[in-house]
């Protein structure tokens, strides 16, 4: 008796309303719970992230109805899944695991596996949760990463020139790219560092300043690298 819930509700027989209804409906509000549970670890988490993780289950179970054994369709239904990449941002890791999460949850509940889905969606946000907790002290860590990018003359030699400053106040850094600007009145150097203690942040800046001619510097953390 305890392995017919691990049976499809379709249970091998023509789809009726009833089935479908039921895999939508559980698909809701399994993608309901996990939004809430990845909004309540996540700091910063979106209105639209979260909506688009409550629906997701229930448009995937909705699209694995509609396929239901029709070669052609699951072709066309890929290559729109395929497009969709094309048209979002990119995402963090934390952001692309819940959506994978998601759509493996609507994966299951299209094919009528409510049980498999369910157990699924808990085993992976108890894993997520653990990861949260123990991971704690290496996201401290990496939020004292920075990316620096400097502004000197032509006529100054910037190789070593900051190295005692970094020695100071950082626990490691790298010298990433230079590049020319002002038509090669100026050098643009960039630096991977990670700061000793955020606090003294404003410190470092301006005793750099005092060496580059006081000309623009600016700072942001590691992840927004490639809007500088």
């Amino acid at each position: 008796m305890f392995d017919v819930i691990f049976q499809s509700v379709y249970n091998g027989e023509q789809v009726v309303w009833q089935g479908f209804l039921i895999c939508l409906a559980v698909a809701l509000v399994t993608g309901v719970l996990l939004a809430l549970s990845y909004s309540g670890r996540a700091a910063g988490c979106s209105g639209s992230f979260f909506a688009t993780l409550s629906i997701l289950p229930a448009a995937v179970c909705l699209v694995i109805f509609a396929v239901n054994g029709n070669l052609g369709v699951g072709v066309a239904v890929a290559g729109a899944f395929g497009l969709v990449r094309f048209r979002s941002a990119p995402g963090s890791g934390r952001e692309i695991c819940a959506v994978f999460v998601g759509m493996a949850v609507g994966l299951t509940f299209g094919l009528g596996y409510l049980a498999y889905g369910v157990i699924f969606a808990v085993m992976s946000e108890a894993v997520l949760w653990v990861y949260t907790r123990l991971g704690a002290r290496y996201e401290t860590r990496t939020d004292n990463e920075r990316c620096l990018t400097v502004t000197v003359p032509e006529d100054l030699n910037y190789t070593g020139l900051f190295e005692d400053l970094f020695g100071e106040y950082t626990l490691s850094h790298r010298l990433t790219r230079v590049k020319t600007t002002h038509m090669g009145s100026l050098y643009k150097l960039s630096y991977r560092v990670r700061l000793r203690d955020a606090a003294c942040e404003k410190e470092l800046l301006d005793k750099m300043r005092t060496r580059n001619g006081n000309l623009e510097i600016s700072c942001a953390e590691a992840a927004q690298e490639g809007e500088l």
